[in-house]
């Protein structure tokens, strides 16, 4: 895990030389909800999946303080916010009266229980739902890829491609024209070609994701 500006990334989110596509796009940042997150939180959640019980978030909407933890949603691929439970047991529902009762003129006559027609109704519901057809899940449809700049394009071609591909292809260029800094593994030397992309003669592999962003849409 690297700390980049005022945020938390993967480590594997930087092209490096043993894996020049990332393969990550985990990134967070260090205050959330006026929580300062601790690297050692971070690394926790990471690791375990979830962080210790945090007490100063403040809500947006009330503006009051709460605590919760941390946790990572692997299908949805966020941080969600998981609270404690609560010390309180549930409020258990009140029982129905049942028996009989009397007539003013002295007949003995059954009482309904109060939570029949309640019943009856939940029963309803449970049979409506079985009924319904279920839902269709929509299949998404593959991207047609992203549109490299004119600049970029001289370098990997001017066809849609792929975040991850862009960068595969940068780093095969790089290789073949020998543009690895001598001296500094991580340093860029930008040739005619990189210098229009990157802006400037020199940049580090940590400068390259970003760069690149700037010339896709």
């Amino acid at each position: 895990m690297f700390e980049l500006g005022k945020n938390y990334i993967c480590e594997k989110s930087v092209p490096t030389l043993a894996q020049p596509t990332p393969n990550c796009d985990f990134k967070t940042g260090q205050v959330i909800l006026q929580q300062p997150i601790e690297r050692e939180q971070m690394s926790k959640l990471l690791a375990s999946g979830k962080t210790d019980l945090l007490d100063k978030f403040v809500s947006m909407r009330t503006r009051r303080p709460f605590k919760a933890m941390l946790a990572w949603d692997k299908e949805a691929g966020k941080v969600n916010f998981e609270f404690a439970p609560s010390k309180f047991p549930p409020r258990k529902p009140a029982a129905a009266k049942t028996g009989t009762v009397k007539t003013p003129f002295g007949k003995t006559v059954a009482v309904k229980a109060a939570g029949a027609p309640a019943a009856k109704k939940v029963a309803a519901k449970k049979v409506a739902a079985k009924a319904a057809k279920p839902k269709v899940a929509r299949v998404a449809k593959p991207g047609a890829g992203l549109k490299p700049s004119d600049a970029l394009a001289a370098v990997i071609g001017a066809e849609p491609v792929a975040r991850t591909q862009v960068i595969k292809k940068l780093w095969d260029y790089i290789k073949a024209e020998g543009l690895q800094d001598a001296v500094n593994r991580r340093a860029i030397n930008a040739d005619a070609k990189l210098l229009a992309v990157f802006g400037k003669p020199q940049v580090t592999m940590f400068e390259l994701a970003g760069i690149v962003g700037k010339h896709l849409s």
